[in-house]
């Protein structure tokens, strides 16, 4: 699954397919250009965010940060890669789901401490943000001019103000590494960190481990990363996953290992239907071989009469191959796509948009003429992605369109670093799956069962998060007047952009779920999952 396939998850430029919330990387190694090594592993999690890239290094004296809204291959040239001289590194690849996506809100974050600076990369969405806010005010000095004094508006700035700003009782102030349990103690929601100081490399989890991070091995030193394809990269060797609720630090002394929070492990399933890439593992099974296994169990939940099995590409691919695997339909490219089409800045004329131009995927029409397709992809949000895609199959001369999806209906929002769609956006949230498929002009539509999906990641159900399907969220979450993208941005109640009472579109829809998890009322956003019955 490649990194130009995140942003831009359909046919329709401009529909925003799910998105996670960033990529981290940190490396230390004493005689590297661990500049460049951060490049790559950035380049390897590219997947994880596109908006924009930074990496900031330490010679042991001094912190230099680099970053830019754009793509790591937009960002850094050899001139700003070789100016980053050092031995320790941390690199951030981001899509926001806390702050706006503007250049101050690029990653790493970075602010002075007593003690010198530090620089601060995460993955992950925090709850408690609000929270976060009021204890920075609390800091000494936090007013106008002071190093705490927060200028921009994400939850990760608000955990970087707090670790540089902690004091002591008696007003000496606090190091990173002395700081670091009490401050990751208070934060709340999903959070891998990357972060440093002059001398030190340091990486951290939640309690819940909601996105991966491991550690890998360097003949030279030490790698942190979101995932293990960014370990292969720069040919580190995987050493173990960080512990949810663990606190690493690597200097010149070694590395070591500290417990913050208890271990309460709710790894996000969605990383293995979809968000991370098919060649890393996470909590020690293959993304890969997990989507291949989702797609044979539903073609075992959800056989169909057809002549050919086709993905929607690259996401929807393993998980057809397993669905042909296992139903002997034949499996065959019946889509292909333009591998350079990226985030779509420039939006298509309406002339062009009625000539059906399709930057992303186009019809194989020999290979689908008169053909029975099903049509594999991984998940259906708003549903205007497949919708656009059944009807260019029917116009290439398919017989008949069977859509499967390899995860099971999305009704809730996400607060832990996926930006999925308010609920009144979820098209699961209004329709059954029977006027989901009418909707969408499919002859049939079916998701894979909840338990399908989890069992596929052969890890156990109580140790993996599918709030998103379920709407069970293993982390208390606060009034939804707290909670938000934009919470720091704007004082409104409504902050996340979250839709009011009655305006769902999809509101009067039947509630049915094939899961037997019953619907709230829909229309009033990701406030609503608050209110779940």
């Amino acid at each position: 699954m490649p990194g130009d396939g995140r942003l831009s998850h359909d046919l329709n430029p401009g529909e925003k397919g799910p998105r996670d919330a960033c990529g981290v990387f940190g490396v230390w190694a004493p005689g590297e250009e661990v500049a460049k090594l951060s490049y790559f592993g950035l380049y390897a999690l590219q997947h994880r965010g596109q908006e924009s890239a930074g990496i900031a290094v330490s010679d042991g004296s001094k912190i230099l940060v680099f970053k830019d809204m754009g793509l790591v291959s937009q960002v850094f040239d050899e001139t700003s890669l070789g100016s980053l001289r050092g031995h320790i590194a941390v690199g951030h690849t981001r899509y926001s789901t806390t702050g706006s996506p503007t250049w101050e809100n690029a990653q790493p974050t970075f602010r002075a401490t007593g003690h010198g600076s530090i620089a601060l990369g995460h993955n992950g969405n925090l709850v408690n943000t609000a929270d976060l806010a009021a204890m920075v005010e609390e800091l000494p000095g936090a007013g106008r001019g002071s190093r705490n004094r927060v200028a921009v508006t994400n939850d990760t700035d608000l955990v970087t103000t707090l670790l540089a700003g902690q004091t002591a009782p008696d007003g000496t102030p606090l190091t990173v590494e002395q700081a670091a349990p009490e401050v990751l103690g208070k934060a709340r929601g999903a959070f891998s960190f990357v972060f440093m100081d002059e001398t030190t490399l340091y990486a951290a989890r939640d309690p819940q481990g909601f996105r991966p991070l491991v550690l890998g091995r360097l003949e030279r030193g030490w790698v942190i990363a979101s995932e293990t394809a960014a370990l292969d990269i720069v040919g580190a060797s995987r050493v173990r996953e960080i512990e949810p609720g663990e606190l690493i630090a690597v200097d010149e002394n070694g590395l070591r290992s500290s417990r913050f929070a208890e271990a309460k492990p709710r790894g996000c399933v969605f990383e293995y239907v979809y968000l991370a890439r098919p060649d890393t593992d996470i909590a020690g099974r293959n993304v890969h071989l997990s989507r291949v296994e989702m797609g044979r169990r539903l073609a075992a939940e959800a056989p169909a009469d057809a002549d050919l099995v086709i993905a929607t590409p690259e996401s929807g691919t393993p998980a057809a191959i397993g669905y042909a695997e296992a139903s002997g339909i034949p499996y065959g490219a019946g889509l292909v796509k333009n591998s350079y089409v990226g985030r779509t800045f420039i939006q298509p004329s309406q002339t062009i948009r009625q000539l059906g131009i399709r930057l992303k995927l186009n019809p194989l029409r020999e290979v689908i003429r008169g053909k029975r397709l099903v049509v594999v992809d991984d998940s259906i949000v708003r549903g205007n992605t497949q919708r656009a895609l059944v009807r260019m199959l029917r116009e290439a001369g398919a017989a008949e369109v069977h859509v499967r999806i390899s995860s099971p209906p999305i009704k809730w929002p996400c607060f832990f670093g996926i930006d999925f769609a308010t609920r009144a956006e979820l098209i699961a949230n209004g329709l059954g799956v029977r006027e989901i498929g009418a909707s969408l002009g499919a002859d049939s539509l079916a998701y894979i069962s909840i338990d399908g999906m989890i069992e596929s990641t052969t890890i156990a159900k109580p140790n993996l998060c599918r709030a998103c399907f379920d709407g069970e969220y293993p982390v208390e979450l606060p009034d939804p007047e707290r909670l938000g993208k934009n919470l720091l941005e704007t004082a409104s109640p409504n902050a996340g952009g979250s839709p009011g009472p009655g305006t769902d579109p999809v509101a009067d829809g039947p509630l049915t779920d094939p899961d037997g998890v019953r619907s709230a009322t829909a229309g009033v956003g990701a406030g609503d999952a608050l209110r779940r019955p």
